[in-house]
């Protein structure tokens, strides 16, 4: 996608402020950014786009961010006006950029070809020719550099003033603001922290870079461009709804609604009312004729969370809605044509339950056109684990305003990586935040609401098979823990494993334990 369609693709995205062309004064012009970052949406094209309009805001000819590389010592272009080539990288110190880095001033240069720090050669492999430039640092909280906004050629021929000059330093500091609440943003303070490690990151609040999410990263960004169903598959705390949303915002419907539906939230009763809506008088308190979710996603998304938990009459008509994407509204005689995309998700075993009998075999094959299988935690390594660490202590350190914001110990780390986590990342999101709230400037194993057990089980050759806790029974043990934890609590233990509560009086009846209280 090139920078215009880009644009065109985010421009729905963008304050009216930014919409309306060049504004008059700069604190006005940006950003409401935070808003927008805070989705999980795809942040190149949204970082080209801010760009752009940066750009425009300034009178410039072109724009680019650079963002630092601690495991190089570099710059490294992240968006740009730059159709030459696909990326800039320079040394600390290195050209304007690189000065601007290292020291932390903003530069100001009226003419390119008199001044030594500018770093001529890009324009040699360009073609470009640069004439004026202004660039300024980004730094975050702590006022450490970790980018630069660089703009060059004052549309008009004339050079950028003093006043340009602080009116781009308040478009970099909302900038700065706005980035400091990404995972990219996390993932270049990890690099500063560890410089062995390369920074990567597809979409934003998703974190992860072993070989199983990797692979999870293809088929969202092949299946995203196409109106296929998706089913997302994987234990509870895995991510699924942030899939979900990572396939519609990187779709072609992103800008229509993202409508999620939680079948294990709604009683079997009331699941065919909240997707499929009712006519006047359907029911006993039916006043007026009310649309369902398909209804008010059309042009966009149905996220339909736990879907093993749909009741069979409810099943069929989802199946209606797959083959000729149409609903009927309870109490009615009229099809509604609708224009849906529908993602699914759930924990369960579909496959044995369509040999159960309890899912619909026609639907099963009809909702599995593309299928994401989230791997566990557990199987994704110690480095996605450190990652995904980091940002809930940087997420958390916001959200409660810690300062100063501890630190990780190394013990505390090897404590998080030898948990088994069969609640996976909602689990250490949770375990995380709980710690950088109770810890005293730094994040010690004591902080960590963890239960003694289970932890991560090394098989040996002398261990017999009954020795090995099963999934089921690590599964079983984490749940009892945390309802201990909770004093019996099942809305609050729901609330803290991540699943309905109806999901979780489920589980206790297959452990025997009865019904719910």
């Amino acid at each position: 996608m090139n920078l215009l369609e880009a644009a065109a693709a985010l421009e729905w995205r963008l304050p009216p402020l930014l919409r309306a062309g060049p504004p008059k004064d700069a604190p006005e012009v940006l950003l409401a950014a935070s808003s927008m970052v805070g989705q999980e949406v795809n942040l190149d094209e949204f970082l080209h786009t801010l760009v752009d309009r940066v750009a425009r805001s300034m009178q410039a000819d072109r724009g680019t961010l650079y963002l630092m590389d601690h495991a190089r010592g570099e710059l490294f272009s992240r968006a740009a006006h730059l159709p030459e080539l696909k990326q800039i990288r320079l040394k600390l110190g290195q050209g304007v950029a690189g000065f601007v880095a290292e020291t932390g001033r903003p530069v100001n240069i009226p003419a390119a070809v008199e001044e030594s720090r500018f770093h001529g050669a890009i324009d040699k492999i360009t073609g470009y020719k640069t004439k004026t430039l202004l660039a300024v640092p980004l730094k975050d909280g702590d006022g450490r550099v970790f980018g630069v906004l660089q703009v060059l050629n004052r549309l008009g021929g004339a050079h950028f003033t003093d006043d340009d000059e602080e009116r781009l330093g308040a478009l970099a500091a909302q900038i700065a603001t706005a980035l400091q609440s990404t995972s990219l943003y996390v993932e270049l303070e990890r690099a500063r922290a560890a410089p062995q490690t390369p920074i990567g990151y597809f979409f934003n609040k998703v974190i992860g870079e072993s070989a199983p999410m990797r692979a999870i990263y293809k088929v969202v960004q092949k299946a995203a461009g196409t109106s296929a169903t998706v089913l997302i598959r994987g234990e509870s705390g895995t991510g699924k709804e942030l899939f979900a949303r990572a396939v519609h915002v990187n779709s072609k419907r992103r800008t229509k609604p993202f409508v999620k539906v939680d079948c294990a939230a709604l009683p079997p009763s009331l699941i065919e009312n909240e997707l499929f809506g009712h006519e006047k008088g359907a029911f006993t308190g039916a006043e007026g004729r009310q649309p369902g979710k398909f209804e008010v996603a059309d042009g966009g998304t149905v996220f339909i969370d736990e879907l093993g938990e749909l009741p069979l009459p409810a099943q069929g008509k989802l199946l209606r809605v797959l083959q000729d994407r149409e609903v009927e509204r309870l109490g009615g005689n009229q099809t509604v044509q609708v224009d849906v995309r529908i993602v699914a998700a759930t924990n369960r075993d579909l496959q044995k339950m369509v040999r159960e009998g309890s899912f619909r075999e026609d639907l099963y094959y009809r909702i599995k056109v593309v299928e994401l299988v989230l791997p566990p935690l557990r199987d994704r390594g110690a480095e996605d684990l450190e990652r995904l660490v980091r940002h809930f202590v940087a997420a958390a350190v916001r959200k409660h305003h810690v300062e100063p914001a501890p630190s990780l110990s190394a013990a505390a780390l090897e404590r998080l990586t030898g948990y088994h986590w069969p609640g996976n990342v909602r689990e250490l999101e949770n375990c995380v935040e709980s710690a950088v709230v109770l810890s005293e400037g730094e994040i010690l194993p004591e902080h960590l609401p963890l239960p003694d057990g289970p932890r991560v089980v090394t098989v040996t050759a002398s261990m017999t098979d009954d020795k090995v806790p099963t999934l089921a029974e690590v599964e079983k043990r984490h749940i009892l823990a945390v309802l201990e934890r909770v004093k019996g609590n099942r809305t609050a233990a729901a609330k803290l494993l991540a699943i309905g509560r109806n999901t979780l009086g489920r589980k206790l009846k297959e452990f025997g334990l009865g019904d719910d209280a």
